[in-house]
């Protein structure tokens, strides 16, 4: 018989028949063995009786140890010693489910969130108080260009400034940062949060390239302003132009009708009204040229050798190359790569890097200019334009796309600006890196 009841029952009694035939056995003298024996016995049904008492406590330490460990897979079928056991049995394996049920669902909820976080487009990084790296979602690679990241102090190598700011920014607190990522310029807007976790103090850091944004505003402004600029001054320059024009034609038939003794008066105001006639002009042709920086023709998409363009510049440049006894080696990997782009634009592009490397090198027999394209591990087209000239200053590296801006005595100002406005039209960025006296890189990237 199995039902726990009716086991315990005839335990009992067994016991109870073991202590009635030791008392008859103890009244008679000469049974000592037998006394021994049935006591022995009677000491061994007591065992067994709280043995099998026990498996109550054993279900339950069962039934505890699972839920300590988490393993849900546990059964408890003892069912089969009688109706109380299946009630608790059913009891167990009901809360057994639930557990299981709630940790499937704590489960797909935590891939779920680990999957929006790892694609949100805002790079987030969270670490605690030793510099452990508890998360480091895939934009935080792509910003910081590192595939993995153990322990915060990792980036005091590369980026010092930036470890600094994580260490010192305070929750609740937003700051902007510029990084140089493998040539790659960002501006950083950062916001930090704090948490505790394991009894530890973590801090969520999270970070967006406002690079492009902040370029595409400052593009806006700089072309609203010209716009306004070039229709004043032509508006205003027009008729002085027009009315200078006029008065010098005039000047020769008044001379003849006056006296001999003001020709010199005449001349004077001759002089001064070509003078007026020639800024005038001047002032036309300089707005009409810098309004080309709000006239930049829509790319007219095809695909494009890399190759065959980086052989038309080369034999495009290589009078001014020669000229300066400058070296220029091209690259190309891979070797097919194509672009889906402008040409003649693209060109544009390259021919203005190019002119500023050529210039910045000067006459030099060491001066060497690399034109090499390639893709990153985000599958853009990448172009560097690298020379190995004096470089460019930090303070000024920020500002050579700002129009009109140049470092050179005859430099227009517009070359840079309208690169960059290229590549944006092209929906890619064009930025730069210097090393002073080592080199300057023009990355543009597609």
């Amino acid at each position: 018989m199995k039902n726990f009841r009716v086991q315990i029952i005839l335990r009992l009694i067994l016991i109870v028949v073991n202590v009635v035939i030791i008392s008859q056995i103890y009244s008679k003298s000469g049974f000592n063995f037998l006394i021994f024996l049935f006591a022995a016995l009677l000491f061994l049904q007591v065992f067994l009786l709280f043995r099998y008492i026990d498996i109550v406590n054993k279900e339950l330490t069962k039934f505890l140890q699972s839920i300590k460990y988490s393993d849900f897979s546990a059964g408890f079928n003892k069912d089969y010693l009688g109706g109380s056991f299946t009630g608790l049995n059913e009891a167990f394996r009901d809360v057994m489910k639930k557990f299981q049920e709630a940790r499937a669902e704590k489960e797909e909820n935590f891939r779920y969130l680990q999957t929006v976080i790892q694609h949100v487009g805002i790079g987030l990084i969270s670490f605690n108080q030793l510099g452990d790296v508890e998360f480091f979602n895939s934009a935080a690679k792509k910003n910081l260009k590192i595939n993995s990241l153990k322990n915060i102090n990792q980036l005091n190598g590369t980026y010092k400034n930036l470890l600094e700011k994580f260490n010192a920014i305070k929750a609740g607190e937003k700051i902007t940062i510029k990084i140089n990522a493998e040539n790659d310029l960002q501006h950083l807007f950062i916001y930090a949060t704090e948490f505790k976790m394991r009894n530890q103090n973590v801090k969520l850091i999270a970070m967006q390239n406002i690079q492009n944004e902040l370029e595409e505003q400052e593009m806006q402004a700089w072309q609203k302003l010209i716009r306004v600029l070039t229709h004043e001054i032509m508006n205003s320059i027009t008729p002085i132009s027009s009315l200078a024009s006029t008065l010098s034609k005039m000047l020769p038939e008044l001379k003849s009708g006056c006296d001999t003794g003001n020709t010199e008066i005449f001349e004077d105001i001759d002089s001064a009204v070509n003078t007026i006639h020639k800024r005038s002009n001047g002032l036309l042709n300089f707005v009409e040229k810098y309004r080309s920086l709000t006239r930049i023709p829509k790319p007219v998409f095809a695909s494009v050798s890399v190759d065959q363009l980086f052989i038309r510049m080369k034999l495009l440049m290589l009078p001014s190359l020669s000229e300066n006894n400058i070296s220029l080696n091209t690259k190309v990997n891979p070797e097919n790569l194509e672009l889906y782009a402008d040409s003649d634009l693209i060109e544009q592009v390259l021919i203005n890097l190019l002119k500023n490397a050529i210039q910045s090198l000067g006459k030099s027999d060491s001066g060497v200019i690399s034109l090499t394209a390639g893709i990153d591990n985000q599958g853009k087209a990448v172009i560097k334009v690298t020379d190995n000239g004096p470089g460019i200053k930090e303070d000024v590296a920020d500002k050579i796309f700002v129009p009109f801006f140049s470092t050179k005595q005859d430099g227009s100002g517009i070359g840079l600006s309208i690169s960059r406005q290229i590549i944006r039209a092209h929906g890619g960025s064009l930025q730069v890196s210097s090393k002073p006296n080592e080199e300057t890189v023009f990355t543009i990237r597609l």
